[in-house]
């Protein structure tokens, strides 16, 4: 038997039920159980967390953990190495592997290889047979083998039968499905915002009324279908206020913003070049703003990094060949913090908020709230701490603007199962 882990003197932060208040946590197999003031016995492990929040552990709807098949750019280990280093206790990987996970084998042998990772590590199984578009999987069979949500996500759904389809089905089975939303017909060439910085590097590039027009269609159909769907990666202005409108509608939606959707915006491709090449891209400043008034006003509930490691010989093709995406999990709570409230644009509580209750309550997850009997998954942070980022990540891959910015909020502890997972050296 463990011994029980008593956290002293914490200001302890749960956005479900809004405690805010210093006091003590007691931790015994895995589950909070006392909360107070508690004295100290001599059978317990003590962490001193004065001058620290305790949070519940983050949790990340949206994350490429690249395994099977690329795991030169990142694996499960190193996957949820990265994760535990950011505060995340559990992560939902995306389907879009080698091969993809469209199969109860595919989806089993991850499930298996899960169980043995520091934290919780969760899987969305594909919508359609071979990110084809053009087949359902067995979504059924999926959700019995432990998919925990939908998603062809890296590719947007193209036939509206099949999105339609897709949603009937996971409404039927009480799970989410999200999607990427980019019409690819509308796209010169992706990863860079069609407008000013794109013409200067002759690219082409991503409009928002390529994510605009799929936006439209499926806030349309998930008012028709009464699914739970998540816009994934949120960019553009319009794009966010079709959303606020089919919420306004009734329809069962919500979307993710990340933190260099609402951190960065196309200028930063001048300055970075392929660390800025991301799909949907990072777009005009009046864009970057409407993000952040959706995060304000509840338009936009959730906050997922899009974790996408790439090798370093991959981003250093160039811009027309590098593949987009960059990494996310160790500077997201950072760059919430930084952008969001050091700016004044939400509380700590609130984008909390976005980066655990409400992404556990989208997944209908035990997770995501702090309560006596509950999961011990915590994350211990000074938000005060000033620090810069290193080139030295738990991914596998560095792929980030972000290093050699100086960022406020620092992750001190991740616990998970009621034990430490991660502990700042």
């Amino acid at each position: 038997m463990d011994k029980m882990l008593l956290i002293q003197n914490a200001r302890v932060m749960d956005p479900k039920t809004k405690l805010d208040k210093i006091m003590d946590v007691l931790v015994k197999d895995g589950n909070i159980i006392e909360m107070g003031i508690i004295p100290v016995k001599e059978d317990m492990e003590i962490i001193d967390a004065t001058g620290l929040v305790l949070a519940p552990g983050l949790i990340d709807i949206h994350v490429h953990f690249r395994d099977p098949g690329q795991t030169h750019k990142e694996d499960l280990r190193t996957g949820s190495q990265a994760a535990a280093a950011g505060g995340f206790t559990t992560v939902v990987c995306m389907a879009n592997t080698v091969p993809k996970v469209d199969t109860v084998e595919v989806l089993e042998d991850i499930v298996k290889r899960t169980e043995q990772l520091p934290i919780h590590v969760l899987q969305a199984s594909a919508i359609t047979k071979s990110f084809a578009g053009r087949e359902l999987v067995d979504m059924e069979a999926m959700k019995k083998a432990g998919a925990i949500g939908f998603t062809d996500d890296g590719l947007p759904l193209m036939n509206a039968k099949i999105v339609r389809a897709a949603m009937l089905e996971a409404k039927r089975l009480n799970m989410p499905i999200s999607l990427h939303e980019e019409d690819a017909s509308l796209i010169v060439r992706s990863g860079i915002n069609a407008g000013e910085v794109a013409d200067e590097f002759q690219f082409g590039g991503a409009p928002a009324i390529a994510e605009d027009a799929m936006v439209a269609r499926d806030g349309m159909i998930a008012l028709d279908t009464g699914a739970a769907v998540d816009i994934q990666h949120i960019s553009s202005k319009r794009a966010v206020d079709m959303v606020r409108y089919f919420k306004a509608l009734g329809a069962n939606i919500v979307a993710e913003a990340t933190p260099h959707h609402f951190t960065l915006t196309e200028d930063a491709v001048r300055q970075y070049g392929v660390m800025c090449k991301m799909n949907p891209p990072v777009r005009k400043e009046e864009d970057r703003q409407a993000i952040i008034h959706g995060l304000q006003d509840g338009t936009i509930e959730i906050i997922a990094t899009d974790h996408a490691p790439h090798a370093a010989e991959e981003k250093g093709q160039g811009l027309e060949k590098a593949p987009s995406g960059i990494i996310g999990l160790e500077t997201a709570l950072s760059l919430g913090i930084t952008s969001l409230v050091k700016e004044g644009h939400l509380t700590l509580m609130e984008l909390l908020e976005k980066m655990t209750s409400n992404p556990a309550k989208f997944y209908h997850m035990d997770a995501g709230y702090l309560a006596v009997g509950g999961p011990a998954d915590f994350v211990l942070f000074d938000e005060n701490e000033v620090y810069t980022v290193s080139e030295h990540f738990a991914s596998k891959s560095k792929n980030t603007p972000f290093i050699g910015w100086e960022l406020t909020g620092k992750v001190k502890y991740t616990i998970c199962n009621g034990k430490v997972v991660y502990k700042e050296r």
